[in-house]
């Protein structure tokens, strides 16, 4: 990777729907040659896809929470199958330290979200889980 794919992903990733005309007039380089990169990209695995990123209307709208749990041994890969089912588990992350996995959960309304918590933790294999519902956002660096 040189300058110009570091250019060309930083640009991507603030707004993915750039187009390649508009990415060589502000690089000063030919849309044929920001259309090879991009390709190259995607084919080697550096741009892994492209997705929407919701705004804070819609944002706004849904309550999180981050969900700790500890699990038993070795079964991680049933767990996860589970979750990966489950649209309202946005993210996963295995951790160091007592808790085994972090989970962002999301949902509409506090109803729907005690729901959702008491289907995580009905899941085979679940020691124990801690939920932290988040209030506001102070630092976003995605955005």
């Amino acid at each position: 990777m040189d300058d110009l794919d570091e250019k060309l992903l930083a640009a991507l990733a603030a707004d993915s729907s750039t187009t390649t005309s508009r990415l060589a007039r502000r690089f000063k380089v030919a849309r044929s040659t920001v259309q090879a990169r991009i390709e190259r990209m995607e084919r080697s695995g550096i741009i892994a896809g492209y997705t929407v990123r919701l705004g804070n209307v819609v944002l706004a709208r849904r309550i999180r929470a981050t969900v700790l749990l500890q699990i038993e041994p070795r079964a991680a890969p049933t767990i996860l199958q589970r979750l990966k089912a489950m649209p309202e588990v946005e993210l996963a992350h295995t951790t160091t330290g007592r808790f085994d996995l972090i989970l962002q959960v999301a949902a509409e309304t506090t109803q729907e979200l005690d729901g959702v918590l008491d289907q995580v933790g009905a899941i085979p294999g679940i020691r124990t889980s801690e939920s932290l519902i988040q209030l506001s956002t102070r630092i976003d660096r995605a955005v």
